[in-house]
């Protein structure tokens, strides 16, 4: 097996055994942190000034990569090595299971407070005012949204083009969290931000959803009405990504997403996706299991490229 296709699964190994350190000293919090050291320098409301703001925090991203990864074809364990400590910093899979998973817990139990405190670490929404189903959807969605952008897209990239793949991504992902979402501030600021993503996410995001049409039948849904779902509604929402990812775990749980959406006094209405019930508390831990599916699947996947491709490569030289 090639030395990325190894690096990758070990990452996601570490992924499943430590997932995300809550401190400063996370490489993602590290690049936020000077991401925003940049914003404040090159701030101005003009798409322009975003376009340089991006440039240089994801071009400093990538040349980390590029370096690492040279750094690692001098001796093939170190360059396992640097695949599995980029993909473990980039993934958020264990992380966002164990988030859905408390969500439950706490809903399961009848702590609103916590609930609504602990939404956040998922969304933007606010949560002082949603109720225990109302909770759930917002959960249930999140889930669904981040399988794509915490796990399936940066594996993608990494099976694609390695490290520098891993922490470019990763570095627009961040990016678009933090400027590329609608406000005063980062309409024209963010908005190369959050086109980028979009670009980063539009592959990734129709994989989860085919994934998530297969594995329904492990969630209680089936493949046929989950792909039904994705073909029909996976357009309608705002994002060219989010909707397809959403759709497919809305047919695969039989459920309907979308509907009122607030975000600290914006409001959105969202169009619905799927035929089935409201989400309930139930649903939240099917929507993990899913997740988890998709999760390993994509892992796979991405593994099996990235062998496949340095096969062809070799073969090539001969």
């Amino acid at each position: 097996m090639s030395d990325r296709a190894l690096g990758l699964l070990a990452g996601v190994a570490l992924d499943a055994v430590f997932a995300d350190p809550r401190n400063s000293g996370h490489p993602v919090a590290v690049f936020g942190r000077a991401a925003g050291a940049v914003e404040r320098r090159l701030y101005g409301r003009t798409r322009a000034r975003g376009v340089v703001h991006v440039g240089v925090c994801v071009g400093g991203a990538l040349g980390l990569g590029v370096a690492a990864e040279r750094l690692g074809r001098r001796w093939r364990p170190v360059g396992v090595a640097v695949t599995a400590v980029a993909t473990w910093a980039v993934l958020g899979g264990t992380t966002l299971g164990r988030e859905g998973a408390y969500m439950a817990g706490a809903l399961e139990s009848g702590d609103l407070a916590a609930a609504r405190a602990r939404l956040p670490h998922l969304c933007g929404r606010d949560p002082s005012g949603l109720s225990e189903d109302e909770l759930a959807r917002a959960t249930v969605e999140s889930i669904a949204e981040n399988t794509s952008d915490a796990v399936v897209a940066p594996l993608a990239w990494g099976a694609v083009a390695g490290v520098p793949g891993l922490l470019a991504y990763r570095a627009i992902n961040t990016l678009d969290a933090m400027v590329g979402h609608r406000s005063d501030r980062y309409e024209r600021f963010g908005w190369a931000a959050a086109r980028l993503d979009d670009v980063a996410n539009y592959v990734p995001a129709r994989v989860t959803g085919v994934l998530a049409c297969v594995l329904a039948p492990l969630v209680g849904g089936t493949a046929g009405e989950a792909a039904a779902m994705l073909r029909r509604d996976g357009h309608r929402h705002p994002s060219p990504n989010s909707g397809r990812c959403e759709a497919a775990f809305a047919g695969a749980l039989g459920v309907r997403l979308g509907g009122r959406n607030n975000y600290g006094g914006r409001v959105e209405y969202r169009p619905e996706l799927g035929d089935g019930r409201r989400p309930v508390v139930g649903d939240i831990s099917r929507s993990v299991r899913l997740a988890r599916a998709v999760n390993l699947s994509a892992a796979g996947l991405a593994a099996a490229s990235a062998w496949a491709w340095a096969l062809h490569m070799r073969r090539r030289r001969g």
